[in-house]
């Protein structure tokens, strides 16, 4: 098992975190080192092992909790491993996308016995998956109370900016029908491809919503993200599905944004294949405005969705604030700057450290 020095730099944590190969499922060997490093060099803090999540905690009585989560999955290596680092530069497979932000919460943990606030660290697998396999959601059916928090800070990529709260993903697929025929009868048939250029027309003159929320403005989008249709070379082809994805402001629950999509696409059969909310900015929150005062940055709208919708979900505010470029994210030039690192873990360290 390899050993990692929490106590280390967190620019020479991420590469050690980034040497443990750590595709999605196979993430045992990080967490275990994550766990013996915490035990052992963070003895102030409970540590419960979840699978492969490592969770650990402070319990001083504050009055408020922060919960610092990062994934520690990756999406599947693309000769990035091991990692190299070059002119203030780190690169590897999860440097971005988030063991960076993850080097950042496991040098916190190490180095803050005495916080000003409680806080809570969560290192879990499987997000880059599924979302049924997503360690999150076994914590919260196995270990509800080790997510409660005032606040919920995710390590996800964003390259040293605050982003707000989360867009939501819909995802349904629009049919059309025909009439199959020979396409050297081509009357005979009704083609069921050339009946879903009306669906194309809607979405080209859609016209989406910008919403400003708590300062954030978020982007609303409707885009068709695939089409299939036809069966062989000659036949006229009596369907065709388009997939369409909706990223909605998180003013819309749920259904109203299935109920918007359905209003859009109103006369063609819709069947909405995924959908996740998003999540509203939260940043009136105590604890939420204290922590935009400490990082300095002018907090923006998050675009896609992230792990702070889970949060959301259960009423904790959450933002996303990461070290990485989240345009880097799942590229085989994977890479982080070291002194984006380094800013973020001062921004942190000065939100929590206790007053002098």
């Amino acid at each position: 098992m390899p050993t990692l020095d929490l106590t280390a730099d967190p620019v020479a944590l991420t590469a050690a975190l980034v040497d443990v190969a750590s595709v999605s499922g196979e993430e045992r060997v990080l967490a275990d080192a994550l766990e013996q490093a915490l035990r052992t060099q963070a003895t102030h803090l409970e540590v419960l092992r979840s699978g492969d999540a490592v969770l650990a905690r402070t319990r001083l009585g504050r009055p408020h909790r922060v919960l610092l989560a990062g994934h520690i999955d990756t999406v599947p290596i693309a000769d990035n491993v091991p990692s190299r680092r070059a002119d203030g530069i780190i690169h590897g497979c999860g440097t971005s996308d988030m063991k960076s932000g993850d080097a950042v919460f496991a040098h916190l943990a190490a180095a803050l016995p005495d916080p000003r606030h409680d806080v809570t660290f969560v290192f879990y697998d499987c997000e880059e998956i599924e979302a049924e396999r997503n360690g999150l959601g076994r914590i919260e059916r196995e270990h509800r109370d080790w997510l409660d928090a005032d606040l919920a800070i995710l390590g996800e990529p964003t390259d040293g900016t605050l982003e707000a709260g989360c867009q939501g993903t819909l995802r349904v697929e629009a049919r059309t029908t025909g009439r199959r025929s020979h396409s050297a009868r081509s009357w005979l048939g009704d083609n069921a491809i050339h009946r879903a250029g009306e669906i194309l027309d809607r979405l080209a003159s859609y016209t989406p919503r910008d919403v400003d929320i708590d300062g954030c403005v978020y982007r609303e989008g409707l885009q068709a993200v695939r089409i299939g249709g036809g069966i062989a070379g000659n036949v006229v082809p009596d369907e065709c599905v388009v997939t369409i994805n909706f990223r909605f402001a998180p003013d819309r629950s749920a259904e109203q944004a299935v109920a918007h999509v359905r209003e859009v696409l109103d006369g063609y059969d819709v069947t909405v294949t995924d959908l996740s909310p998003g999540a509203l900015p939260g940043l009136s929150a105590p604890a939420a405005a204290e922590f935009v005062a400490a990082s300095g940055a002018e907090p923006r709208a998050k675009y896609g969705w992230t792990d702070v919708s889970r949060f959301a979900a259960l009423g904790i505010p959450a933002v996303n604030y990461g070290p990485g470029d989240p345009n880097l994210a799942h590229t085989r030039e994977e890479h982080v700057a070291e002194d984006r690192i380094t800013a973020c873990t001062e921004v942190l360290h000065r939100y929590l450290a206790p007053e002098s």
